[in-house]
């Protein structure tokens, strides 16, 4: 319920598998892969709020893919460390960015076409490679991203936050199948339990205001950000 309700599943998931004794890079792999549930569970769960948006999805979409699977490969190539250093600063910038969201929607909305699509696809481009190779995280800086430069309502950036993060998730997902190391005692139970809660979340959404979510959805972030400033890898 929390990942389809802003992002921040993974702040419960990533240090329970953690907990029960799965190194980092396997705990980060299981959690990956247990979260393309909620791809078909947020999609049902979100219908109001995607009405509308199917021309966005088909347009971010390839990009989103294309993203994550490069940043799943380069976790399968590098270690963990070496991004893990930046990690907490860039989790800490999405906080920053979704709490000053309104603010920067207006100055953007009075720069119309100055910049054009360049680089909000830029921060998306950014954000699906950071969830292919540490998805911990990376649901806040999505739906970040997505209210700044793409929809500034928030349960309708969080429902398509939700479609395009599930997307990214199974291109990643495929890379670690075939080439990464795979605990799926761990994936199949998580998977079960992202499924429920993705279908039950939006609903949440529509019943808290948009600002309180915005607030929460953000602390947890800097609350993230310390975690892993302190506890690195």
């Amino acid at each position: 319920m929390a990942g389809s309700a802003g992002g921040i599943a993974s702040l419960i998931s990533y240090p329970v598998l953690l907990a029960v004794g799965l190194p980092a890079k396997p705990a980060n792999v299981a959690d990956t892969i247990a979260f393309v549930a909620c791809l078909p569970g947020s999609a049902l769960g979100s219908r109001p709020e995607l009405q509308g948006q199917r021309h966005r999805i088909l347009r971010l979409a390839p990009l989103a893919i294309a993203g994550s699977a490069v940043g799943a490969t380069l976790l399968l190539l590098t270690p963990a460390g070496v991004f893990g250093r930046i990690v907490p600063f860039l989790v800490a910038f999405a906080a920053v960015a979704l709490l000053v969201q309104p603010r920067a929607s207006a100055w953007l909305e009075e720069r119309s076409g100055a910049g054009g699509w360049f680089w909000p696809q830029c921060g998306l481009l950014a954000v699906w490679v950071f969830d292919g190779y540490w998805g911990v995280g990376a649901g806040v800086m999505a739906l970040a991203v997505l209210t700044l430069a793409v929809e500034t309502g928030l349960p309708r950036a969080n429902a398509l936050k939700n479609v395009l993060l599930g997307m990214a998730d199974v291109a990643c997902s495929i890379v670690f199948i075939l080439f990464g190391p795979v605990r799926w005692a761990a994936v199949v139970p998580l998977g079960l339990g992202v499924l429920a809660g993705s279908w039950i979340g939006p609903s949440l959404t529509r019943r808290i205001p948009p600002g309180l979510l915005r607030i929460v959805v953000a602390f947890v972030g800097f609350g993230l950000a310390l975690d892993l400033w302190l506890h690195p890898g």
